[in-house]
């Protein structure tokens, strides 16, 4: 499984979050994906703990075997 991370804008509207290189960050694992995540995110992580809501997510990446 591979994983990426999203961030919700005021909006509404889910991004993907990327690198400096502007390619989608991309994880092997769930736990790193979440501390990344928790890295570049520390209010929003913190906040979603406390008012509810989500503002960021893990998204698993399903390949397609076609």
């Amino acid at each position: 499984m591979r994983y990426k991370i999203e961030v919700q804008d005021e909006t509404g509207i889910w991004s993907d979050v990327r690198g400096d290189d502007g390619a989608i960050l991309i994880y092997d694992e769930e736990s790193a994906a979440r501390a990344a995540l928790a890295e570049k995110f520390p209010v929003l992580v913190q906040m979603e703990k406390y008012a509810g809501g989500k503002r960021t997510r893990v998204i698993r990446i399903i390949e397609d075997e076609d």
